[in-house]
């Protein structure tokens, strides 16, 4: 195995934790946003506030979109595991 394709895993690796990762981020930093937005417009400072629907919404996400984050996953591994024999020539 050479580097070439050692950096080839690890870019493939990464792609993949940003995409099954993107819809659960993107969903919080959105809520947090509204929430903050709310809070400035009312005046309410209370830190916890956003905890709630911060973990709700993230819930939700993961829900809908858990079983193509897993079939995404397990995809991956079955090509990683698949071509372990040209990985160690």
């Amino acid at each position: 195995m050479n580097i070439d394709v050692v950096i080839d895993i690890a870019r493939e690796t990464l792609l993949v934790i940003i995409k099954t990762s993107a819809p659960m981020l993107l969903v919080s930093l959105i809520v947090g946003l509204i929430i903050s937005i709310f809070q400035t417009i009312t005046s309410i400072q209370e830190q916890t506030l956003t905890f709630v629907p911060k973990l709700l919404a993230i819930f939700l996400v993961i829900m809908l979109t858990g079983s193509w984050v897993f079939k995404t996953i397990v995809d991956f591994t079955y090509e990683l595991f698949s071509n372990f024999g040209t990985y160690i020539k």
